[in-house]
């Protein structure tokens, strides 16, 4: 708090500017250390709009915990917001109502403490007392609001917000046992409970655990060689029956293929490259269709890069920031009709594609051309159990190195990146996580060349 009004929040070397309030509104903040009821600034007075502002922008950040229950100065139940702007909203439920776990939901430990959560939910629940995890764990099945008992009467309030995080499921009459079939429409359906856990939890977006590179375990376990130690027993050397220079273009161009993160922007990729670059190592190349013992027919494609079970799930949808014959904007490529078609994305979303990725490869300026790897899930789970996510990721390092490959060859510059905002991608796209999401990113461009390649 600084003394001309002004508020900023700080953890380590990161900051945000929350703005300037009132000496009064001031005064108040200071309670958000130790707790400030939100009943407390619901009101309508010039103080209570200051303070709501104030909370509001901090939530937004992911800057705000709300303690539920407490009880002789320990914390029964406290919601840690998972995504932006997350705002505890209680859905109503009454005596009558039946609610259930949800299939996705997971108490699990965390350090020292019990957490229910859900890939589907804005939040977690940390619990801190053990009849309320105790009564969660008869959720799993069916239950009517009545039947649970004194105790559950007592936190129904927690109930209702684990109703808006899809945490627990309301079912009606129709719904039985609320097995997988209720959990919402098709495209949860076919959805393994480890799978999306596993697209949530490793993207950015819905979640608040540290992502990247932040070497947490450097003090507790040392770092693994880069070379394996060899085995022990008889060694063949192949260098003797191998040639030490590559004996083909293609061999020659394996070699070759390496990460370019410093563009040239003076000198960017033109639209017809960016063309045959598509062209090589993305367009549909044929079509047919297949019978099933299921009944329908099931249509397939071929494509340059591999794919398991010819299911060909990915979709590119491309940032362009610089390419010479293109506007500046989002775009979906066809790969059926060899097409890029325009997709409404405001200036800020493309800022934030962009920074994103910039800041991923600790690159000096931001990508040319940004190619976020999506995929229709459902083209894949529909057919395979237990493995259908792993897949996809298996098809996702195919299509890179097949990008790779191709900007190698075409004298471009690229570089994978390791991860990408779920939550942004919706948003701009306005599909949801679970139907089309990003599984990978690729940066394309024209490389800067160094003094000693000019």
């Amino acid at each position: 708090m600084q003394a001309n009004g002004s508020i900023a929040a700080s953890m380590g070397d990161y900051s945000v500017n929350l703005g300037s309030f009132s000496a009064t509104a001031l005064d108040r903040a200071r309670h958000l250390i130790t707790g400030l009821p939100l009943a407390s600034f619901a009101g309508k007075s010039a103080l209570a709009r200051e303070v709501d502002v104030l909370v509001h922008r901090l939530a937004q950040h992911g800057l705000v915990e709300y303690r539920l229950y407490s009880r002789d100065e320990q914390d029964l139940v406290i919601i840690e917001p998972q995504v932006p702007e997350y705002w505890p909203q209680r859905a109503k439920l009454g005596k009558n109502d039946t609610v259930v776990l949800s299939r996705f939901a997971y108490l699990r430990r965390r350090g020292n403490e019990l957490v229910l959560e859900s890939p589907r939910a804005g939040a977690l629940f940390r619990i801190g007392d053990p009849v309320i995890a105790a009564t969660l764990a008869t959720l799993s099945r069916p239950q009517k609001i009545s039947r649970l008992g004194r105790e559950a009467a007592s936190f129904i309030d927690l109930l209702g917000l684990l109703l808006d995080c899809q945490i627990l499921l309301k079912l009606s009459a129709k719904d039985g046992a609320g097995l997988r079939l209720n959990e919402g429409d098709g495209n949860l359906v076919l959805w393994d409970f480890h799978d999306l856990v596993f697209h949530t939890r490793s993207t950015e977006g819905r979640h608040a655990n540290p992502v990247g590179g932040t070497f947490t375990h450097a003090g507790a376990v040392q770092a693994l060689p880069a070379v394996r130690p060899a085995w022990p027993g008889r060694k063949i050397d192949l260098r003797k029956v191998s040639a030490s220079e590559p004996t083909s273009a293609f061999a020659k161009l394996l070699r070759e293929r390496h990460s370019v993160r410093d563009f040239d922007d003076e000198h960017p990729v033109t639209l017809a490259e960016l063309a045959q670059f598509l062209d090589t190592s993305a367009r549909v190349l044929s079509e047919w269709n297949s019978d099933t013992n299921f009944g329908p027919q099931i249509t397939y494609s071929t494509r340059p890069y591999p794919s398991a079970g010819s299911a060909y799930e990915l979709e590119l949808y491309l940032a362009v920031s610089n390419c010479e014959g293109l506007s500046r904007g989002l775009y979906h490529y066809d790969a059926g009709s060899h097409a890029l078609v325009a997709i409404g994305a405001s200036a800020q979303q493309l800022k934030a594609f962009s920074a994103a990725a910039q800041f991923a490869m600790d690159a000096p300026g931001p990508p040319q051309v940004l190619i976020t790897i999506a995929a229709r899930f459902g083209r894949v789970s529909w057919k395979y159990s237990s493995i259908a996510y792993s897949l996809i990721l298996k098809n996702v390092g195919a299509m890179i190195q097949t990008f790779y490959l191709t900007a190698t060859d075409m004298g471009l510059g690229g570089c994978a990146i390791g991860t990408t905002n779920i939550d942004l991608f919706a948003k701009t796209t306005e599909l949801e996580f679970h139907v089309e999401s990003p599984v990978g990113q690729f940066a394309l461009g024209r490389g800067r060349r160094l003094p000693a390649e000019s």
